[in-house]
């Protein structure tokens, strides 16, 4: 049995090695092709496929009306604040080998000490993680994910894209979402052991957390956008470019040739 966990994923990694330099290509070769549109933070954003993506956002935000939002509403009514804090606590507990991973690939040496202080205090002493004892202390949850390493290597976004039920992303971030995957430990134990529903599980709960975490932002977005869609793309864009940009700012002031001193948490 652990046999075939293991071969199941070799072919993964195969197919995710054969995946991410298309990705990168395809990023390259429309990056200076299409008509581009600038905001404030001078970063580009690339919509060759304008048409599709338009449709495809229509389709989802019928989903949202009518499936997604209704569902996100009886979640609240059953489940109590402190609870859904637990839950979103818990879930970014078990994330945090990923977000080490991507802090190390980063340049961000500092940042990586601290997803490990914040994973030892609170899988010890907050139950699991269900209880963010570390941020009371003032080490406060840093997401990091393998799009943000790839944008702090220079990587451009790439096309945007809009996927059926998931939403606005970029080829480079939709990438860095498989490697996401398939660097993480849990993932990785499940399937060897044959649980792949234990992980599904996992990430339809975390789906609907992010998707509780976003609702009433963008139905306030959507009540004064002129142009819902053209509104979500530049929101997105702006908030990925921010969260590359403060790393990459953050790994170069790591780099010091005068001192070698180890960096302090306060």
């Amino acid at each position: 049995m652990a046999y075939s966990g293991k071969a199941k994923i070799s072919r993964q990694f195969l197919a995710l090695a054969l995946m991410i330099p298309a990705a990168f290509l395809s990023s390259c070769s429309h990056n200076n092709q299409e008509d581009e549109f600038a905001f404030h933070s001078e970063a580009m954003i690339s919509d060759p496929y304008e048409e599709y993506n338009r449709k495809v956002f229509a389709f989802n935000r019928h989903v949202d009306h009518y499936v997604m939002n209704p569902v996100i509403r009886g979640y609240r009514t059953v489940t109590p604040e402190p609870a859904r804090n637990g839950i979103r606590n818990f879930l970014r507990n078990l994330n945090s080998p990923v977000v080490f991973f991507n802090q190390v690939l980063q340049g961000d040496i500092e940042g990586a000490g601290t997803v490990l202080v914040r994973a030892s205090i609170n899988s010890i002493l907050g139950i699991g993680g269900l209880i963010d004892l570390a941020a009371h202390e003032g080490i406060e949850y840093e997401s990091e994910d393998f799009g943000q390493t790839l944008g702090v290597w220079g990587v451009p976004h790439g096309p945007y894209m809009v996927v059926p039920f998931i939403g606005p992303s970029s080829t480079r971030d939709y990438a860095g979402y498989f490697v996401d995957g398939a660097m993480d430990p849990l993932r990785w134990y499940l399937f060897n052991i044959n649980e792949e529903p234990l992980y599904y599980t996992k990430f339809g709960v975390n789906y609907l957390d992010l998707r509780d975490s976003l609702m009433d932002v963008l139905v306030d977005l959507e009540r004064s956008s002129i142009d819902y869609y053209a509104s979500v793309r530049s929101t997105y864009y702006q908030q990925r470019e921010a969260l590359v940009e403060d790393r990459a700012r953050q790994a170069a002031d790591d780099i010091s040739y005068e001192s070698y001193d180890f960096p302090e948490f306060e």
